[in-house]
């Protein structure tokens, strides 16, 4: 495929002129944000073109590879929608506080727990609290 070809399939595709800048191929490049493939024989580069600067995704030996990465990501289908959002606002502060407080409670008890049985497992191991030469 070279970028008139893709130029061809895009329009076909129903992808608007407004989404890319491609070289040598007519279209509307007022656009804010569009995908660019620019180059020539042995260099070309795809990227989008944001806020008047132009940040290079890909390079590519050759125009056919160039071509499909684009047509590719024009046309790749929307993301499955993700988790619905929650029904109505979240949790205020005063339930973040006693949420995080409950946390820090199970958290310090776990590590009284995780001591007292340590302490536990020497008083096992060494009953006479010395240094062994009892």
């Amino acid at each position: 495929m070279d970028r008139f070809a893709l130029c061809r399939a895009l329009a076909e595709a129903g992808v608007p002129a407004a989404l890319y800048e491609i070289a040598d191929c007519p279209g509307d490049h007022r656009a804010a944000d569009r995908y660019f493939l620019a180059g020539r024989a042995g260099d070309w580069t795809v990227g989008v073109h944001e806020r008047g600067t132009r940040e290079v995704f890909e390079h590519f030996a050759d125009e056919d590879t160039a071509c499909r990465w684009l047509y590719d990501r024009l046309l790749a289908p929307e993301p499955a929608p993700g988790p619905e959002a929650p029904a109505g606002p979240g949790p205020g502060p005063e339930e973040l506080q006693r949420r995080a407080d409950e946390d820090l409670e199970t958290a310090l008890a776990e590590q009284r727990r995780r001591a007292d049985e340590q302490a536990a497992r020497e008083f096992r191991e060494n009953p006479a609290g010395g240094d062994g030469s009892g």
